[in-house]
C-alpha cells in the first residue's frame, strides 16, 4: 500500500494548486500518476479551532475546474432528484455518507483529536439526502476509490475528457516555480478575523464606556 503520510513537497505543491497554505493535512489518499496531490485529507478541526466538515478536500485544479463546470451545467439539482426518484441510488448515498463519517473518524484519529460534537453526523456535499457539492463527492471517490460513492464515481465519469486521475496534466495546472503562498486568505480564515474584529470592537466598546462612567465630575443623564 502506498505511504499516504504528507511530504514537505506535498504541502508545497498542495499550497501552490490551492493559492494559500495549506493547513492540517493529515493524509494525500489520491495522486496523479505523477505522484502530485489529488486530494487532500484534512483534520475535522483546523489548528485556529474551526470545525472542518470536508474530510477529503479536492485539490488539484484540472479537476476542480472540471468539476465546476459540470455544476455549472446543473448536474447537482439532477442528481438530487434521481436520489428522490431511485430508491436504490439513495441508498447507496446514505451509504456513502456513512462512509464519510467513518473515514473522517479514521483521520481524527490519525491527527490525535478529540471528537469534534459540532459537526458530529454531519458529513459534506448533501450527503446523506441531496447532492450540493460536487467537488465533495469527486474528492470523495477519489479518496477511498470505486464502488463507494456512486455519484462521486459518476461525476468523475462525466468529467473524463477534462480530467482523470489516470492521465497527468499537472504541468498545464499550475506553476510549480511559483512563489509559495503565505497569506490565508480562505473564508474560514477570513470569519474567523472577522469575529475576532468584532469581538474586539464591543471589548473596546465597553471598556470605553466604563472609562467614562468612572471619570471624576461625569453626571447621569
Amino acid at each position: 500500500m502506498p505511504d499516504t503520510a504528507p511530504t514537505d513537497d506535498d504541502l508545497t505543491t498542495l499550497s501552490l494548486q490551492l493559492g494559500r497554505p495549506v493547513r492540517d493535512v493529515v493524509e494525500i489518499p489520491a495522486r496523479c500518476t505523477c505522484g502530485n496531490p489529488l486530494v487532500a485529507a484534512t483534520a475535522p478541526r483546523l489548528s485556529n479551532g474551526i470545525p472542518f466538515p470536508t474530510t477529503f478536500y479536492l485539490t488539484h485544479p484540472a479537476a476542480t475546474q472540471a468539476v465546476s463546470r459540470l455544476e455549472a451545467d446543473g448536474v447537482m439539482a439532477e442528481m438530487s432528484q434521481r436520489l428522490v426518484d431511485d430508491a436504490e441510488l439513495a441508498a447507496g448515498h446514505r451509504a456513502a455518507h456513512e462512509n464519510y463519517l467513518a473515514e473522517r473518524e479514521r483521520i481524527r484519529g490519525l491527527a490525535g483529536l478529540d471528537p469534534v460534537w459540532e459537526i458530529e453526523g454531519i458529513s459534506a456535499g448533501g450527503y446523506p439526502e441531496r447532492v450540493k457539492c460536487l467537488h465533495v463527492l469527486v474528492g470523495h471517490a477519489l479518496a477511498v476509490g470505486p464502488g463507494v460513492t456512486p455519484l462521486g464515481d459518476e461525476a468523475l465519469e462525466r468529467i473524463a475528457a477534462d480530467f482523470s486521475p489516470e492521465r497527468c496534466v499537472c504541468a498545464d495546472s499550475w506553476d510549480a516555480q511559483a512563489e509559495v503562498p503565505s497569506e490565508d486568505l480562505s473564508r474560514h480564515v477570513r470569519l474567523l478575523r472577522q469575529r475576532e474584529q468584532e469581538r474586539a470592537a464591543v471589548e473596546a466598546a465597553v471598556e470605553s464606556g466604563s472609562a467614562e462612567e468612572n471619570t471624576p465630575g461625569r453626571e447621569s443623564q
